[in-house]
């Protein structure tokens, strides 16, 4: 398999902001039949899981949400509706930072705890500072969405530490300007221009040094030691449920028995299903996770035959693949194919 071919399939986004997003869904009236149909993913599933979700899985959830509300800027008002707590140990991290070129700091070095399909950078010359977005994964129709959620939640938490709205910045956003693009100097408050290379914020040198009200310097260490431990474990793979489901997906169709796996992992069978047990999951369900996964990555994006897409993923009987996929997702792997 290339490897290119899972990139949207990795584990990368904190589950709290798919979450947040259905709670505001909820809050517009909507109920979860109407907010999953069509995702393949589940209420409970998001509430009692930890486990980092996909590019693949949030960006189903996003169109969703768009398409349901009708609003395409839907990015820039969830931003703006999510809360310093929301962010874990980052958040505590900004709010309790000395000044603002600390948070933008903070910001660029920790964004991975939270969201590992981007990298940021902070750079500063003699007139301003600037915080770039770099995309690891393309993005693609989920560019504006993501686009508009970061920037509304970095002003939220701007607003959230400094005794004014710091809107003397410049906003350059990488997609071009789309017909309800006033909706975002509205929500902003400052300049933004449209198809640039990167998402850019740009400040003045002398709004750097603005403090943060909210400054703790106790909090700020404790905050700063709970990110470098949570960046080292996404580092080491993340928990153990995450790092088995990353050798599943690079599997290429070997999927090992629960006692290889273990045996991958130094640790005997039974170790290895109280752990999982302890993270809220078994094995089986982390197979099917990544099965039905691929299963539908192959069939929606690629032109393989379902008897072959069996195959690359460990199935010998096609009917059997069949039969499976329709426990998955209700629904035949030729019907999802057609109807997408």
């Amino acid at each position: 398999m290339v490897a290119t071919d899972t990139d949207r399939l990795r584990p990368a986004i904190h589950p709290v902001y798919p979450r947040l997003m259905c709670a505001y869904l909820h809050e517009r009236g909507f109920e979860n039949d109407a907010i999953f149909r069509g995702t393949r993913l589940q209420w409970e599933q998001l509430l009692g899981e930890h486990r980092y979700l996909s590019l693949e899985q949030v960006s189903r959830l996003e169109r969703r949400a768009v398409a349901l509300t009708g609003t395409p800027w839907l990015g820039l008002e969830i931003g703006a509706a999510t809360s310093v707590s929301a962010h874990g140990p980052l958040g505590y991290a900004v709010i309790s930072a000395p000044d603002l070129r600390a948070v933008l700091k903070v910001v660029a070095r920790f964004v991975a705890v939270r969201f590992q399909l981007v990298e940021l950078s902070f750079e500063e010359d003699e007139r301003e500072g600037r915080l770039t977005l770099h995309e690891k994964v393309d993005l693609g129709d989920m560019r504006e969405f993501n686009a508009g959620s970061i920037l509304a939640t970095y002003f939220q938490l701007v607003d959230t530490v400094t005794s004014r709205r710091l809107r003397d910045a410049r906003i350059q956003v990488p997609f071009e300007a789309p017909p309800w693009a006033e909706h975002y100097e509205q929500r902003l408050g400052c300049p933004v221009t449209f198809g640039a290379d990167h998402l850019a914020i740009t400040l003045p040198k002398p709004v750097l040094d603005t403090p943060c009200l909210t400054a703790d310097p106790g909090l700020h260490r404790t905050a700063l030691r709970d990110c470098e431990h949570q960046l080292k474990q996404l580092q080491s793979g993340g928990p153990l449920s995450q790092r088995i489901g990353i050798e599943l997906l690079d599997g290429d169709g070997q999927y090992p028995t629960l006692e290889d796996m273990a045996a991958r992992f130094a640790m005997s069978p039974r170790t290895l299903i109280r752990k999982l047990k302890s993270e809220g999951t078994r094995y089986q369900e982390l197979l099917d996770d990544v099965r039905g996964e691929l299963a539908a990555w192959y069939l929606l994006e690629t032109d393989l035959p379902v008897e072959r897409i069996a195959e690359r993923l460990g199935y010998q009987d096609p009917s059997n693949f069949s039969r499976t996929f329709q426990r998955w997702f209700g629904v035949s792997p030729r019907q999802m194919r057609r109807e997408q």
